[in-house]
């Protein structure tokens, strides 16, 4: 699979989310075979969060990488509640008692909270001189945040991205690229379904011969600079994701698309769920 530099380390350009796992007791079996499953298939990239499921998802993620730890790149993200000097060690020491590992690749601000920037940067940089993450970044950030942060130790910025919201095509992810920050895209392929009915985007899927999920992770990546991290439970959805980073869309789906799905004409609030 093709791959882009992300804290240092060479990573998957579609990773796996796991937004919503852990929920359901009766889907965990089923949640932890399709994490292995898109590790087989090249999606190292794990991405989680203390807020999943409070904690479920992490669990889950745990004993799905048990035995494969040195194969995964883990991503996990602290509350803004607990982003405190005090607080976000006990986090840490949490999120890696639930995934059964002694050091998370890439710790996250989940979204700014009422702590200070600078306090929250004081103690992801004490846990990286502990060994307890290899690198910080940030989650639901706003260009304004990051010229406030002004930090190059913040390895990347996780934002809400797909064809129905494009909103940070207009300034930050443009920022992002030239500052070689690399974004990382949650909610590829829309909440719901509803992205996914859209004709025009059934229409170049059937082009290609594939899905619209698929054409709608490969819009993604047409981009430089961006992961996307869909979440898939189903073995042939796990599948599908991971070929979708051999689509190439041509000039002409990317122009229906855009007629579609509308670029944004101006700044706009940045999005997030």
């Amino acid at each position: 699979m093709r791959t882009l530099q992300l804290a240092g380390i060479n990573v998957p350009v579609i990773g796996q989310g796991t937004w919503r796992m852990g929920e359901e007791r009766s889907l965990y079996r089923q949640e932890v075979a399709a994490l292995r499953q898109g590790i087989e298939l090249g999606m190292t990239l794990i991405d989680t969060a203390e807020m999943y499921a409070e904690g479920g998802a992490e669990q889950v993620v745990g004993e799905a990488i048990a035995g494969l730890r040195d194969k995964v790149f883990l991503v996990s993200k602290v509350y803004p509640h607990n982003a405190s000097r005090k607080g976000i060690p006990q986090a840490c020491e949490r999120s890696l008692r639930r995934l059964g590992s002694d050091f998370i690749d890439l710790y996250l601000l989940h979204w700014r909270g009422q702590y200070p920037l600078e306090e929250t940067v004081e103690a992801f940089e004490r846990l990286r001189e502990q060994g307890k993450i290899g690198r910080w970044g940030v989650s639901n950030s706003a260009r304004d945040d990051l010229h406030e942060l002004d930090s190059p130790a913040c390895a990347t910025n996780q934002v809400l991205y797909n064809l129905e919201e494009r909103g940070i095509e207009f300034d930050l992810l443009p920022w992002c690229q030239q500052q070689r920050l690399p974004l990382m895209a949650y909610c590829p392929i829309g909440q719901g379904g509803h992205m996914l009915v859209n004709s025009t985007l059934k229409q170049v899927a059937n082009r290609h011969g594939v899905t619209p999920a698929q054409v709608s992770l490969a819009w993604i990546l047409r981009q430089e600079g961006v992961i996307a991290i869909p979440k898939a439970v189903g073995p042939e959805h796990v599948r599908l994701n991971a070929q979708a980073a051999q689509l190439h869309l041509e000039a002409g789906d990317l122009e229906a698309l855009d007629q579609a799905f509308h670029a944004p004409q101006r700044k706009q609030r940045l999005a997030m769920v």
